[in-house]
């Protein structure tokens, strides 16, 4: 079995990835719970996040887990915030 590399929790200002959709919606990606291979195959496959849409008071973030199908289905990779492995992994 792979080893996870997105295993260890990073600030909000250092993610592995931030995704962005039209509506507002942000969410930084600060740790994944599985290797990408694994997430395949479970639909409730979880990262830890921040998140900040426009609801949000201020724009602060909201720290939880949120399944990565949503994300991935809802929201979209800004590129240029994410780490080379994390590219490597989910560009695809």
């Amino acid at each position: 079995m792979p080893k996870n590399t997105f295993g260890k929790t990073r600030d909000k200002s250092e993610p592995y990835a931030v995704y962005k959709n039209e509506s507002g919606w942000e969410w930084r990606i600060l740790k994944t719970y599985k290797h990408s291979n694994s997430e395949k195959k479970d639909p409730y496959a979880r990262w830890f996040v921040a998140a900040t849409s426009p609801l949000m008071f201020n724009g602060e973030f909201e720290y939880g887990d949120t399944y990565c199908k949503d994300i991935l289905t809802h929201g979209r990779l800004v590129e240029d915030s994410a780490t080379q492995e994390w590219l490597d992994q989910y560009s695809n």
